[in-house]
């Protein structure tokens, strides 16, 4: 494991995602990249090294962060706040785009990136945390990504000691329950892993996020995704279950698997059959389920468990009843971004813009898959 030297601070640093939850988080990078890196899905640290951050350098970027934020304050205005400056061109763009973005919203949250910040020392998250808590007394929610192997090699006092220090919510990439599909791509980790290092969170008194991801399984193992995912969910209990349809960019590992005929892609049709399934065999739990990405093809999927459960089926039913056409119509009008619910089909001006390229390119069931993979490509 890489890490940095004391003294070669190059200034505040930002990883490359965070979850749409966290858009108006203050980012502060603690890892780079991942060190698993492995998933055949993911694209996103491919061809990067990981390293850890030193806490010094970590340090420095949150009293970067505060010494703006007083700046900004004390100014009362941006426009005074570049009168005031004559050494402008020392400051650290970065820093300063993400101080006014987090003043702007109240500075109510921060993220810790990148794709499993608690695979450094509890000791040292432990520090990171108390620093910011120090600097930004107003901080309201602190949460970062960790895979659950991480987790469940934490002892229960430490990850009770981060909680206790101000981490409120974990966001776990459980992507599957079932251990074949887990295994296909390459997530290294099992569903009984899963389950432990989500146990491990919610007793520590902390918030628990898990991404599930509709259509990984492909046509092989859908059933058993979904009921195996489902199921390890049931023994969790998370406070929040997030969907993220399954993407495949052309520069993943499942890409090729699925052009040399080894994996079999749903479509979104059939993901849409999957989720129901999923949704139907979830039980005894109370999570909130959330569809919070543009990739989802059901944005509506939003509720509460047990009590919103039936109102997602019949959500989801209510698709499956409509006549091929609309069924059609809609899945070019979400991927497009022009529906962003299922009630848009009710709106004759944007059934109108989604009906002139459905004309153009005569969808059909046979090429409606093809042209929304072209569309989505423009979100991954």
């Amino acid at each position: 494991m890489e890490s940095d030297s004391e003294d070669t601070y190059f200034g505040y640093e930002l990883g490359p995602i965070r979850p749409p939850s966290e858009a108006y988080s203050l980012l502060i990078r603690i890892t780079r990249n991942c060190h698993w890196n492995r998933c055949g899905f993911c694209p996103v640290y491919k061809n990067a090294t990981f390293s850890t951050r030193s806490i010094s350098h970590i340090t420095r970027d949150i009293d970067l962060i505060s010494s703006y934020v007083e700046k900004l304050q004390a100014a009362g205005s941006l426009e005074q706040f570049f009168e005031e400056r004559s050494d402008f061109d020392l400051i650290d763009s970065a820093a300063y785009r993400s101080a006014v973005l987090w003043h702007n919203h109240g500075m109510k949250t921060v993220f810790l990136q990148d794709a499993d910040s608690l695979v450094i020392p509890a000791s040292d998250i432990i520090e990171i945390l108390i620093h910011l808590r120090k600097r930004f007394p107003s901080i309201e929610r602190i949460t970062t990504y960790a895979r659950s192997s991480t987790v469940a090699k934490i002892s229960d006092d430490d990850m009770r000691t981060m909680g206790d220090a101000g981490l409120n919510r974990i966001h776990i990439g459980m992507e599957s329950g079932s251990d074949n599909v887990l295994k296909m791509v390459r997530k290294g980790v099992s569903k009984d892993v899963h389950i432990r290092g989500g146990i491990k969170v919610l007793q520590a008194g902390i918030e628990l996020s898990e991404y599930v991801m509709p259509g990984l399984g492909g046509v092989k193992y859908s059933e058993e995704h979904a009921i195996e995912t489902a199921d390890a969910l049931n023994q969790i209990n998370p406070d929040f279950i997030r969907l993220r349809q399954l993407a495949i960019p052309e520069s993943v590992p499942l890409h090729t698997e699925m052009r040399e005929g080894r994996f079999k892609k749903l479509t979104d049709l059939e993901t849409i059959r999957e989720l129901r399934l999923f949704i139907e065999n979830l039980e005894g739990i109370n999570s909130r389920i959330v569809s919070d990405h543009v990739l989802n093809i059901l944005p509506d999927i939003e509720g509460q468990l047990p009590d919103d459960k039936d109102r997602l089926i019949s959500i989801i039913d209510s698709f499956l009843e409509m006549d091929l056409e609309k069924q059609l119509l809609y899945q070019l009008g979400q991927r497009m971004g022009v529906f962003r619910s299922l009630k848009d089909l009710e709106d004759s001006s944007k059934i109108a813009k989604v009906q002139v390229v459905f004309d153009k390119y005569r969808v059909t069931s046979e090429n409606i898959d093809n042209l929304t993979s072209e569309l989505m490509k423009r979100f991954i």
